[in-house]
């Protein structure tokens, strides 16, 4: 009987927002579960190659501790399954989805994620393998499109001692990326230092400013050294309206085990109209050429740009420059659209790549399950390029 009252005093206790738990059995009692499971039908067809069709259902289970004496604890496991694994190819660990499309959520089984986290005055410094995300994560992400997360073995320190100032600084020892251990390129041996510092204090948005090190021992050409700086923000023009904006400038050379000799620059300008039902919004993104290299994000959460149908995840050597349009808006029955169009053009001669036309319509039922479908569609002005549409249907559950 005591032991259920001490229990019950416990978890009360973390409800009311009372003092943390006396003892680190007490932190593990008052921690809590998280589950996320995924299922999602993608399907692809591509110019010469036989078309995918993979139904894969992503399961992650994790468990973190309630904060004791400033320590936290968190572990999570992730296995991806498909319903038949030959039905595409899973970035080639399969055999028999040879000649088929790429779908890059290959069946697996991981640790996710495994760290320790301590938290004192306005710093947090997190051991272990984690999560981490940079502003938009056009340079630093999860890749939380993809089944199979991006995650990074390291440490994280983060600071907000001054006010309206988070610093952060990364030491990233290993990348997991999404194609999963069985891959040759599914980890990245890295010796990497990521610098971020952002201010919010500006009434007209959030300057940025960062330095990403990046040093890879097999996958030598990916290493660079990336400084750049971003501003961000909106005002209110009426009592229904909002202009929205964002600049960025960055400039990459080679850096450590490189063997490549190139300096290219990055740029993108957006500004928009937003109300509270919609909006729409006009950017161009420009990636630049040297030497025959491209502008290179290694780490970025890349499905996020340039496109659904995920034709540029590698800058072409000749540069890329990407006008776009969106929109989205708020439907009847609680569903959320949103739509893109690119035009793609290389940044050293202006020939044309092609265009794309992206779609995705979503809606929450309730507070943990979240539907989705989406299509995107690929059409080349040049024969470097194949013709590609791809079509999701999904339902995510997350608690």
């Amino acid at each position: 009987m005591k032991k259920i009252l001490t229990s019950v005093s416990v978890f009360a206790a973390c409800a009311l927002g009372a003092a943390e738990p006396a003892s680190f059995s007490d932190a593990i009692a008052a921690g809590k579960v998280s589950i996320n499971a995924r299922l999602r039908y993608e399907g692809v067809e591509q110019t010469g190659l036989r078309d995918a069709n993979a139904l894969t259902l992503r399961t992650r289970l994790g468990y973190t501790t309630a904060a004791w004496n400033g320590w936290k604890f968190m572990v999570e496991a992730e296995n991806i399954t498909a319903a038949e694994g030959d039905s595409y190819s899973q970035a080639g660990l399969n055999p028999g989805g040879a000649g088929k499309a790429v779908v890059a959520d290959p069946e697996s089984t991981e640790i996710n994620q495994v760290f320790a986290s301590f938290s004192g005055g306005h710093t947090t410094v997190t051991f272990g393998r984690q999560r981490l995300v940079l502003d938009n994560a056009r340079f630093v992400g999860d890749v939380g499109w993809r089944q199979n997360q991006q995650t990074f073995d390291g440490v994280v320190l983060q600071n907000k001692s001054m006010e309206k100032t988070t610093l952060t600084y990364a030491y990233l020892q290993r990348i997991n990326r999404v194609f999963s251990d069985r891959h040759a390129q599914g980890n990245w041996d890295s010796d990497s230092h990521v610098l971020n510092a952002s201010y919010t204090g500006f009434a007209a948005g959030t300057l940025t400013a960062y330095s990403y090190l990046l040093d890879f021992a097999n996958a030598a050409a990916n290493s660079t050294a990336t400084t750049g700086v971003s501003f961000s923000g909106a005002q209110k023009v009426s009592d229904d309206f909002k202009v929205s904006y964002r600049a960025e400038f960055a400039t990459q050379a080679d850096y450590g085990k490189s063997a490549l000799n190139y300096r290219a620059n990055y740029f993108v300008a957006e500004a928009g109209l937003v109300h509270k039902q919609g909006g729409f919004a006009l950017g161009h993104e420009r990636l630049g050429s040297d030497n025959n290299i491209g502008f290179k994000t290694p780490l970025a959460t890349l499905h996020a740009f340039n496109g659904w149908a995920d034709m540029f995840l590698a800058t072409p050597a000749a540069g890329l420059r990407d006008t776009y349009v969106k929109a989205n808006a708020t439907l009847p029955g609680a569903v959320s659209l949103l739509a893109f169009y690119h035009w793609y053009e290389a940044d050293t001669n202006g020939a044309n790549f092609g265009k794309e036309f992206n779609v995705q319509a979503s809606r929450k039922f309730g507070k943990y399950v979240t539907a989705t479908a989406k299509y995107a569609d690929f059409s080349r002005d040049s024969l470097a390029y194949a013709n590609v549409s791809k079509v999701w249907l999904q339902i995510e559950f997350i608690y």
